[in-house]
C-alpha cells in the first residue's frame, strides 16, 4: 500500500532547496501528467465541453450510476474531437445514491457489471472511431474493489480478457495494481487534486469537513509535492508516498474548471 512516513521523530521532509538542479530537471519531465476528469454525469453539455478542452482523458459514465446513451454518445464524439482519452467509468447502478454507496458485490456480480457498462462504451466509442483507453471505476465501487483482493483480481482478468489494450486507473500500490501487472493489465497511479486523503491512503468520506478541496493554489501546491517530492499531507498530518501517472479532477467539484486551467497552466 502507500508508504507512510510520520509527521515527528527523526524523518524530515526535505526542503525546496535542497533538491539539487538535475533532479529538479528530471522532475520537471515527469510533471507531463495525465489529467483525467469524470464526465457524462448529469454535467450540462457545456460545462462537458468547457472542462474536456483542459483534460487529456475522460472517465465517461456508462449507464451505472449516471450516464445514458446519449451523454455516453456526445461525451465520446467530444472526446475524439478533441483528441481525449476515452475512458469508461463503471459503478454501483444506484443512482439515487450517485453510486457513492457500497453493495454487497460478488466476483461474479463486478465481471457482469463490467460486461455491461464497459461493454457499452466501448460499442459506443467503436462507433465513432474511438479506441477505449481505459477503465475507472467510480466512487464506491472504486473503494469497494481496491479493499477486496478478490475482487480486485476479478477486475483486473476481467479487463485483460475483454480489452486487453485498456488501462486501469488506480491507487498507487494497491490491491488492483498489484495484480493487474500478472493479469497483463496496465496500471496508471492516480492521484485525487480535488479530495483529501485519510492516513491509510483512502479518500476522506465526503460528508466529513474538508474532504473536498476548492482552493486552486493550496491545490496547485499540493500537486508539485505529489509530482515533485512523491509526497502528499493526509488530513491527520501523516505522509503519503506515491507519484502519479494520472491525476484526476471530478467534474462535479465547483472549483473543477478553474482546477484543470491551473493545472495545465501552471504544471
Amino acid at each position: 500500500m502507500l508508504h507512510l512516513f510520520p509527521t515527528t521523530g527523526t524523518y524530515a521532509r526535505p526542503k525546496p532547496e535542497a533538491i539539487s538542479e538535475r533532479a529538479r530537471a528530471r522532475a520537471a519531465r515527469r510533471m507531463k501528467v495525465d489529467i483525467n476528469c469524470d464526465l457524462g454525469e448529469g454535467e450540462s453539455p457545456s460545462r462537458t465541453r468547457a472542462l474536456m478542452k483542459w483534460i487529456t482523458s475522460a472517465n465517461i459514465a456508462c449507464g451505472g450510476h449516471a450516464g445514458t446513451a446519449r451523454s455516453m454518445d456526445y461525451c465520446v464524439r467530444l472526446a475524439h474531437k478533441m483528441g481525449v482519452h476515452v475512458g469508461a467509468h463503471p459503478g454501483f447502478p444506484d443512482r439515487e445514491n450517485f453510486g457513492r454507496q457500497a453493495h454487497l458485490l460478488t466476483p461474479s456480480d463486478l465481471d457482469l457489471l463490467l460486461l455491461q457498462q464497459v461493454g457499452a462504451l466501448e460499442t459506443v466509442a467503436r462507433a465513432s472511431g474511438s479506441k477505449l483507453h481505459h477503465v475507472k471505476l467510480h466512487g464506491a465501487l472504486y473503494h469497494v474493489v481496491e479493499s477486496d483482493s478478490g475482487l480486485a483480481q476479478t477486475f483486473a482478468e476481467t479487463v485483460a480478457r475483454h480489452w486487453p489494450k485498456a488501462r486501469i486507473y488506480a491507487t498507487p500500490e494497491g490491491n488492483v495494481a498489484e495484480r493487474a501487472p500478472a493479469a497483463g493489465v496496465k496500471i496508471w497511479s492516480e492521484g485525487f487534486a480535488d479530495r483529501a486523503y485519510m492516513s491509510d491512503g483512502t479518500l476522506v468520506p465526503r460528508n466529513v469537513a474538508g474532504a473536498v478541496l476548492g482552493d486552486v493554489e493550496l491545490i496547485l501546491e499540493r500537486v508539485r509535492r505529489m509530482l515533485l517530492e512523491g509526497q502528499v499531507d493526509s488530513i491527520s498530518g501523516a505522509l503519503l508516498e506515491f507519484t502519479p501517472r494520472t491525476l484526476c479532477v471530478h467534474s462535479d467539484t465547483a472549483e473543477a474548471l478553474r482546477i484543470v486551467k491551473a493545472l495545465v497552466t501552471e504544471l
